[in-house]
């Protein structure tokens, strides 16, 4: 009896990110409007992490909901954008975390965009230094 599966994890790792890509390219507007509800808005939020719901934010009794919706389409929209997900799909797949740092290559308006993903046990120091030095050797090419 053979146990080698008949696919590669390249296979699965395709596979995924067409699944994922489905979901991005055709986002559920109600499921957009319900996840924001209970959610914070990252602008309101203090020290301690707390802050203020979308709910919160833009209640509904206000205007009959005329806010939110407009940022629940708007959040909508932003959602296809780019597919990244065969990148998503391969980050995870090799338990990399997002990071919020990134660089921007470009003066008026963004040429290119570098983001990174880290090892959740990189420590801090090593990032900052990582980013400092892609930027660095970057910035020799672009003078």
């Amino acid at each position: 009896m053979n146990d080698t599966p008949p696919f590669t994890d390249a296979d699965l790792r395709t596979e995924a990110a067409r699944q994922h890509a489905n979901l991005v390219d055709d986002p559920d507007f109600m499921g957009v409007g319900e996840g924001m509800e209970d959610a914070y808005v990252d602008s309101t939020l203090n020290a301690d992490g707390e802050g203020k719901t979308w709910a919160d934010l833009l209640p509904y009794e206000a205007d009959r909901g005329e806010a939110y919706n407009a940022a629940q389409r708007k959040i909508h929209e932003l959602i296809p954008g780019a597919d990244l997900s065969q990148w998503a799909v391969d980050l995870g797949a090799d338990g990399l975390e997002p990071a919020e740092a990134h660089l921007n290559l470009g003066a008026d308006r963004p040429l290119a965009r570098i983001h990174f993903a880290f090892a959740p046990d990189a420590d801090e120091d090593t990032r900052i230094a990582l980013v400092k030095g892609v930027g660095a050797a970057i910035s020799q090419f672009l003078l």
